[in-house]
């Protein structure tokens, strides 16, 4: 019955036969016969199929629900049980908006495994909204953002702080400016992150005091990665905010450069996010770990 679910767990967040299948290494008549036996245990259709794509049926989202409540509950035996023989081991799902999962998490990542082999750890990366949802639908133990948004179910700790620069590449008319003015600011052609990003509402807030709406500026392309946005910087005469953490090699390689603008400075704190009042072992050994790194106090 374990594994049943844990194959219908699979196919509802991958919404694909297909994926399950691969991800549980097992063939895909498989999968449809585990579903199917689900289905005919509670005698309810879990899934609609319309044509090759799947759905959750009313039931089915139910059952979601109750599986990750279930497999929520066999990650703390897990860890609970073997920290009695003094092993620490288990699963660790972890949500990293894309600035820290690409330049920032990594390391600390390595690090935690080299201390707790056992424990299995699983990055999932997105935008903010995308990892703030992912944590209320109980698809991680803990997320870090950037951003901080006002949603009253998550607890929001300070991480690491963190600047937003304006770039361009090294070729750039505007680097012979020594500051850049809010009146220039309006005439160039900006690069953008997508809705839901923190680093988007960061940006958003910062520019108020300037008088600047995110409508006025000329945003030239939205882009879903910095790693993206970068390129096409290196490729066009586009400026873009990106956090400092992000340009280190470009900025050593003499790629882009930092345009400053006057009376503006764009900081911010990464988040870590769990949810409030909920206490999951393996989550506050994590944040032990990365908090005695950066010597915080979480």
């Amino acid at each position: 019955m374990d594994f049943r679910l844990k194959v219908f767990y699979t196919v509802a967040n991958r919404l694909s036969f297909t994926k399950a299948a691969t991800e549980l290494f097992i063939t895909q008549p498989a999968v449809s016969k585990h579903i199917q036996e689900l289905e005919e245990e509670y005698q309810i259709k879990l899934f609609d199929r319309t044509g090759n794509k799947i759905s959750l049926t009313q039931a089915g989202q139910l059952l979601l629900t109750h599986t990750n409540k279930i497999f929520e509950i066999y990650r703390e035996i897990d860890f609970d049980m073997s920290s009695l023989i003094n092993q620490q081991r288990g699963l660790l799902r972890i949500g990293a908006s894309t600035t820290i999962s690409q330049y920032i998490i990594p390391p600390l990542l390595a690090r935690f495994h080299q201390k707790l082999k056992d424990v299995k750890v699983n990055l999932r990366n997105g935008n903010t909204e995308q990892i703030e949802n992912a944590l209320l639908n109980k698809e991680i133990e803990i997320g870090i953002v950037e951003g901080q948004s006002k949603n009253k179910s998550i607890k929001y700790s300070p991480f690491l702080k963190d600047e937003l620069v304006l770039v361009c590449n090294s070729k750039n008319a505007l680097v012979s400016k020594t500051e850049i003015a809010k009146e220039d600011l309006l005439n160039m052609d900006f690069l953008m992150r997508e809705q839901g990003s923190g680093t988007l509402e960061v940006i958003e807030y910062a520019l108020k005091p300037l008088d600047i709406n995110l409508s006025q500026l000329h945003i030239e392309m939205e882009l879903g990665s910095t790693e993206s946005i970068k390129s096409y910087l290196v490729n066009s005469d586009c400026v873009a905010f990106i956090s400092i953490h992000a340009i280190e090699k470009e900025l050593k390689n003499q790629e882009l450069v930092i345009l400053d603008i006057n009376n503006l400075i764009i900081e911010r704190y990464f988040y870590i996010i769990t949810l409030q009042g909920k206490k999951d072992a393996l989550s506050e050994l994590f944040i032990k770990n990365i908090s005695n790194h950066y010597n915080l106090k979480l």
